[in-house]
């Protein structure tokens, strides 16, 4: 497997290859946002091709869920080195409410609109259109992808250089670990012998690239709590930490 070091910052524009995808940005403009040159391109054309891009009948093309599944497991293990070298004293548990925030789609989605890596997708025309540049699932996943080519391309140390150099900033700002709130609201409830939160959807609405849930979450007869987010999980999330709070400043 061919290896290559990471490019760096002061290589000049017209010395990086210029290859452009059809229908994406040059691949060189990612290359130097991300510091790393490919020196197989072919990964990182497959890295950013969504599945609405294929050709039906040309078996030899190949989308990016593949390289996605491996950048999972490679960002995965990066976040869990660095939050264990940075937090070596902390528990498995708060540990790992660190990782869950660190991974989620929520945040992947975040670093790719960072990375400016939208522009750089190879869409179908349809999803194009309806915005698929700018959809938060699309972008995690394309940003797992363009991981897991790196790690294929060069091995796991410049996976690694490009992990910690975007995720570093948010593990060192993650001042305690967050507090997943629908673990909290279920452990409140149960302490207290009531049943379940009940979570209900009330309302989804926004174009097919940027959705908005609505969600109720009530527990027993104590007064329900409702947020609006642009995934269900993360409406769900933000209703139970409303409740949450209502319902520890009303004291229980």
């Amino acid at each position: 497997m061919a290896r290559r070091d990471p490019l760096p910052p002061a290589v000049p524009v017209d010395r990086v290859r210029r290859q452009a995808p059809p229908g994406g940005a040059p691949a060189a403009e990612l290359e130097q946002t991300i510091g790393y040159r490919f020196a197989d391109p072919a990964l990182l054309r497959e890295a950013l091709t969504h599945g609405s891009a294929l050709t039906r009948g040309r078996r030899q093309q190949r989308s990016n869920e593949r390289l996605e599944f491996l950048g999972d497991r490679v960002l995965a293990l990066a976040v869990a080195d660095l939050l264990m070298a940075r937090f070596p004293r902390e528990s498995e548990g708060a540990l790992t409410k660190r990782h869950a925030g660190l991974v989620c789609r929520e945040t992947l989605a975040e670093i790719a609109l960072e990375l400016d890596l939208g522009r750089f997708l190879l869409l179908g025309q349809s999803e194009a259109e309806a915005g698929g540049r700018a959809r938060p699932a699309t972008l995690a996943n394309g940003l797992e992808a363009l991981i897991g080519a790196v790690y294929l391309d060069g091995g796991l140390a410049p996976a690694e250089r490009l992990i910690e150099l975007r995720w570093g900033p948010r593990l060192i700002a993650m001042l305690t670990p967050p507090r997943d709130a629908k673990t909290a609201l279920q452990e409140w409830a149960q302490g207290r012998g009531l049943g379940l939160p009940d979570y209900r959807v009330v309302e989804v609405g926004g174009p097919a690239h940027a959705p908005r849930f609505e969600v109720v979450v009530s527990v027993a007869e104590r007064p329900p709590a409702r947020a609006v987010a642009g995934s269900k999980r993360a409406a769900e999330q933000a209703a139970a930490e409303q409740l949450l709070a209502a319902l520890e400043s009303a004291g229980g």
